[in-house]
Parts: structure tokens; sequence; C-alpha cells
């Protein structure tokens, strides 16, 4: 299982959000390309970066910070935040990112993935399933739709789509323990590999979701734990690979 540390930018720091909301803002690092490095020093195989200015505003945000996280680090980096339309996905890609993250644009139009599958492949689109209560969330997971998350990657995984990064909208931040119950059900019922987001706070964490594996879940991300110390990234490294 592959741990993702988490680098959030907001105004070209590195952040942290409770529950994606703007307001509740820990600022970690004024050099974000700084704490990729040290993140790939301490062992890390790949990055998950989310561009929150992007989020909000639908369009990239932090180009510069991505660009400096990619001359920074030799290991591949996933972005997701903002991606509207195709030049945005080509702008991130460009910007050294391996894999783009979509998850507005793929609830609202279903042709934009199968259309960026078609032209970057499978392995460098990654749907973002954001859901509260089941439901999936979106812009910024500030509107909640009325597609359940399950359908949502049910229909990816039809385009083509073989990985998402699901989050649980209502653990985020809080370091309360990942929604074990769903992301379970999503790997079962969609098929898809399920990189699990949110709440990802402890060991014994990182082993219930390894536990999970041969269901689909094929990495966890983590941020907000490895910040403030309650779990060390070299410890999750070799937990998630027992």
């Amino acid at each position: 299982m592959i741990i993702y540390p988490a680098i959030d930018l907001k105004e070209g720091q590195c952040v942290r959000l409770v529950q994606g909301r703007a307001e509740a803002k820990t600022v970690y690092s004024q050099n974000p390309a700084r704490v990729a490095r040290g993140f790939e020093e301490q062992g890390a195989v790949f990055l998950h970066v989310v561009d929150l200015d992007g989020a909000f505003e639908g369009r990239p945000a932090n180009l510069e910070a991505i660009r400096a996280i990619a001359g920074a680090i030799s290991i591949p980096f996933q972005v997701g935040g903002g991606l509207r339309t195709r030049e945005n996905v080509l702008e991130l890609l460009q910007a050294g990112a391996n894999r783009v993250i979509i998850g507005t644009r793929a609830v609202k139009s279903p042709e934009f993935m199968a259309e960026l599958i078609a032209e970057f492949g499978p392995e460098r689109i990654v749907l973002g399933v954001d859901a509260r209560n089941g439901m999936v969330a979106t812009e910024g997971w500030v509107e909640t739709s009325t597609l359940k998350a399950a359908e949502l990657g049910r229909r990816m995984k039809e385009l083509g789509i073989i990985n998402a990064v699901y989050t649980d909208v209502s653990r985020d931040g809080l370091l309360q323990g990942p929604n074990l119950d769903s992301i379970r059900e999503m790997a079962l019922e969609t098929g898809l590999k399920i990189i699990a987001s949110g709440g990802v706070s402890s060991m014994e964490n990182i082993r219930q979701l390894r536990g999970m594996e041969e269901l689909g879940v094929s990495g966890a991300i983590i941020g907000k734990a490895l910040y403030e110390g309650k779990i060390i990234l070299s410890e999750a490294l070799r937990e998630a690979n027992l």
C-alpha cells in the first residue's frame, strides 16, 4: 500500500484546513518545495498535492509552487484542485505533475473524463470522490450533490478510470480516523483502486487500511497527522509495506 504525504497549497504556502473550510487554516510552511523534498528524504515514493485556491476558484492557482515542488523532488506526485478544462490539466502535467485528480468536473461532465482518458491515458487521470454522508461534494466541498459516491465511482470505472482518491469530508483534518465502512464500500462497489483520504491519524488506521488492500484499497493520504507528529512518516511507510 502506498502512503501519500499530503501538501495542501494556499497562497503559495503549505497549509491544512479543517473539513475543507478556508477560514479554518493552519500554515505549516512557507516553502512547500522544501516540505516535498523532506518527505522524499524520509522515504516517500509518491506525493499528494492539493491546490486549495484552485479548488475554490475553479482553475489552477498555485502553479509556481507546483513547479517548485517538481523541481525539488525526483519522485512522482499527483495534483488536484480546480481542474475544470483540458488546458488546466495540460498546465499541471507540463508543470511536472505525474497524475491529475478530477472531482467536480467528473460529476458534471462524464464525457470530459472520457476525453481526458483518451488523450492522456488512464494512468494520468485520477477520479477525486469527495463525499459527505455518502453523497458527492463538489466545488471545493462547498456543494453537496444528489449523486451517491459509489455510483459516481461505477460510472467512471466504465469510462476507463483506474484510480480514485476517496475523501470523507466530515473526517478531513480532524484526526478522528478514516470512515472505514465507506472506504470498504467504495472499493467493493466500484472496482476502482481506492486511495483513502480524510482522518488518517494513527498507525492503527494504516494497519486497518492495509487490511483492505485485497479489496482494492491501494493507498492512504496522510496530512495533518504528519505535520503535528501524530504519525512518523518512516514508520507509516514501514507499516504500509509489511
